[in-house]
C-alpha cells in the first residue's frame, strides 16, 4: 500500500534537498578559502590560485564530479581571467581542466556569459544551473551548483560543482517512481528527472507556469491539472500529477 508521504512526494523533495543542501554545504569550505585569498593585500594571480587546490580536491566525490574557483573579470592582478577547476568526470581520478583564456583564441569561452556566473553576480544568491549540456567541460548533461565569492562588498567570482544529471537521475529515481506521475524543474520550469513520458529530461513545462510561480515566492500550488512544492530551499520544485 502506497504511504501518504510517497503519494503526497515528500520523501522525493526531503531527498531532493537533502542532495542540494549538501553539495552546497560542501563548498563551503572552498568559499571561505576564495573569500581569504582575495582579502590579502594586493590582488592574487593565477600562480596564487593553486592554493585552492586542497578545498576543491576535498569537495569531489559522491555525486560531484567537479568542482573549483572561477574568478571574475579583472580579479587577478595578472589576467583578465582565471579559475581553479578539477574534475573526475574523464578517468575517475582529479585531473585539472584548462580552456584557453585568451579572447583572441579562437576557442575562447567567455564564461562570465553563463548563467552559473551571471545569475550568482546579479543577485548576490547562490544558483543552480541545468540541465544543461556542458560543452565548457564534459560535454554531459549537467547541473553546476555556484555561490557568489567576494572581496569586500565586491563580486570576485564563484565557487561552484557540477554533478551529471544521469547519477542525480540515479539517486531520486526510485523515490519518484513511488510518486507515479511527477518530475523535478528547475526555476525556470526546465525539467531535470521525469516519469511523465511527455516532460523529458530537458524539456520546458509551460503550465502551470513555473518561472512566474517562483517570482510569486514559490509557495505549495495546488491545482486541477498539476501541483507545486519547492523542495526545501533547493531551486527545485516537484510537480505532480493526477
Amino acid at each position: 500500500m502506497t504511504d501518504t508521504r510517497t503519494r503526497t512526494g515528500d520523501d522525493v523533495v526531503e531527498q531532493v534537498s537533502s542532495i542540494v543542501e549538501g553539495v552546497f554545504t560542501g563548498l563551503e569550505p572552498l568559499l571561505a578559502a576564495a573569500e581569504a585569498l582575495l582579502a590579502a593585500p594586493g590582488r592574487p594571480t593565477a600562480t596564487d590560485l593553486e592554493r585552492l587546490r586542497p578545498p576543491v580536491l576535498d569537495t569531489l566525490g559522491g555525486l560531484v564530479v567537479g568542482a573549483g574557483f572561477i574568478a571574475a573579470p579583472h580579479a587577478l592582478a595578472d589576467q583578465e581571467f582565471g579559475f581553479e577547476w578539477w574534475t573526475t568526470a574523464f578517468t575517475g581520478t582529479p585531473s585539472q581542466l584548462f580552456i584557453s583564456l585568451d579572447p583572441a583564441s579562437d576557442h575562447f569561452l567567455d564564461y562570465t556569459r553563463q548563467s552559473w556566473f551571471t545569475v550568482p553576480r546579479d543577485t548576490g544568491r547562490r544558483h543552480i544551473t541545468g540541465p544543461y549540456v556542458d560543452y565548457l567541460c564534459t560535454d554531459e548533461y549537467t547541473l553546476t551548483f555556484t555561490i557568489p565569492v567576494r572581496r569586500g562588498r565586491a563580486f570576485a567570482g564563484v565557487v561552484g560543482a557540477d554533478m551529471f544529471v544521469r547519477e542525480f537521475e540515479h539517486a531520486v529515481q526510485p523515490s519518484l517512481d513511488r510518486t507515479a506521475r511527477a518530475a523535478l524543474v528547475n526555476a525556470q520550469g526546465r525539467v531535470i528527472v521525469s516519469t511523465l513520458a511527455r516532460q523529458v529530461t530537458g524539456s520546458v513545462v509551460r503550465e502551470p507556469d513555473v518561472p512566474a510561480w517562483w517570482t510569486s515566492g514559490a509557495e505549495s500550488l495546488t491545482g486541477p491539472r498539476a501541483t507545486l512544492r519547492r523542495c526545501g530551499n533547493a531551486p527545485i520544485a516537484l510537480l505532480t500529477e493526477p
